[in-house]
């Protein structure tokens, strides 16, 4: 659909309320939709509304469409992105309508305009560009998971296998069909979304969790951290019920997996940089390395974290290094303790390493929360480390937030 000169014009003389009051109207947004289409809940994860982290996400979504109406092809990554984390949530053509509905009518309601005015009609045709361009990118995405060997559209029933205790925050879960259909190969990196009933909400709620092994003919493997509520955040609804709640042999609900943050170049020399529970996808971009077994490929596994307690994994890290001459780990630890052997006492800065774990020619992968990801991504920058080499796992809410990077 084209948006007409006018139209345009219009889209863009709300910039400036967008920047001031696009996460008022955000807010407004999700507490109409979900009131008017309570079905919806078990779509939208209500954590994310909760923490604020959705209404934030969909304000900066709104606001770079915004800027970026006249030269789309700038957002073509993070269309890619948020197209992904809907088919994994299985979301469907005639779902959008609903939500351009409620947003149309939130902006004439929080900015006191008419609906018959020509400011919503230039965001009623806005919002059908970029249904249509999400739309048709799903409806591919959608066909290739149906045409891949052991793939599937929409959620699928999986039983737990197995439960391992990784760290006093982490847990790994090993899920299998529960129809013993044979597994989809996916590319180490990618997540998959899992469906949970949880009793304190009495409704299913969905969470994306990156696959933390390389490829497995008889299993998945999400590596879960449990959310614990603090006097910032609130306690994670899908972690702490898959944590508390879920046994081996407890069926939950799978969608395929999917994701842009893949291995690239499996042959050349590749950094993975993670915290905190960002080591699990890493985890799997290492074991497929691993399998590889190039030589001549150096690898850098660069992790940090908070204490011994909560360090997941790794000990799987320092038992690879023994058949790998090839990798080399660093670690940082703001507190390690007596029986943690850390490269570094405190936060991690790539500025103090050693150059040879920073090879001008590698691939950069980096998972965390989104501050250490900024903070790293500047940090290669300064380094000269060509953007192009660089890759991140924008994780948090659908990839929205993502757009006005």
């Amino acid at each position: 659909m084209q948006l007409t000169t006018r139209q345009i014009e219009l889209v863009q003389s709300t910039i400036p309320t967008l920047k001031e009051h696009g996460v008022e109207l955000t807010r407004y947004f999700y507490n109409r939709m979900l009131t008017n289409n309570p079905d919806l809940k078990e779509i939208f994860n209500l954590g994310n509304q909760r923490n604020d982290a959705q209404p934030h996400a969909l304000a900066s979504a709104v606001l770079a469409y915004a800027q970026n109406i006249t030269k789309l092809q700038n957002l073509g990554d993070a269309v890619s992105q948020i197209a992904h984390r809907h088919v994994s949530l299985d979301i469907q053509p005639d779902q959008y309508p609903i939500v351009g509905t409620n947003l149309l009518h939130s902006i004439s309601e929080v900015l006191n305009v008419p609906m018959e005015s020509e400011l919503i009609e230039a965001w009623t045709a806005a919002y059908q560009q970029l249904a249509d361009i999400l739309i048709t990118t799903e409806a591919n995405l959608y066909k290739k998971q149906d045409k891949t060997e052991g793939g599937w559209n929409g959620w699928k029933k999986f039983k737990i296998v197995d439960k391992q205790i990784e760290s006093s925050e982490i847990t790994s879960f090993y899920l299998q069909p529960a129809d013993n259909s044979p597994l989809p190969e996916y590319k180490p990196g990618q997540y998959i979304s899992v469906r949970v009933m949880v009793p304190q909400l009495g409704i299913r709620q969905p969470r994306q969790y990156s696959l933390s092994d390389s490829n497995h003919p008889n299993y998945f493997r999400i590596s879960v951290k449990k959310e614990i509520g603090d006097k910032q955040h609130a306690e994670g609804y899908v972690s702490t019920t898959l944590h508390e709640h879920y046994q081996i042999g407890d069926e939950l609900e799978v969608t395929n997996p999917t994701g842009t943050f893949i291995l690239h170049h499996p042959h050349k020399n590749t950094v993975l940089i993670s915290a905190g529970v960002g080591i699990t996808p890493m985890i799997a971009i290492l074991n497929t390395l691993a399998a590889e077994k190039n030589p001549h490929q150096q690898i850098s596994f660069i992790h940090a974290c908070r204490n011994s307690n909560v360090l997941a994994m790794y000990q799987h890290i320092t038992e690879l290094q023994q058949s790998m001459p090839n990798l080399h780990s660093y670690l940082a630890c703001e507190n390690p303790g007596k029986e943690l052997a850390a490269d570094k006492t405190g936060r991690l800065n790539l500025s103090e390493l050693d150059s040879s774990l920073l090879p001008a020619d590698a691939d950069y992968y980096i998972c965390g929360p989104i501050e250490f990801m900024h903070a790293q991504y500047q940090a290669l920058r300064d380094l000269q480390i060509p953007q192009s080499q660089i890759f991140m796992e924008l994780f948090g809410t659908g990839g929205f937030s993502q757009l006005a990077a």
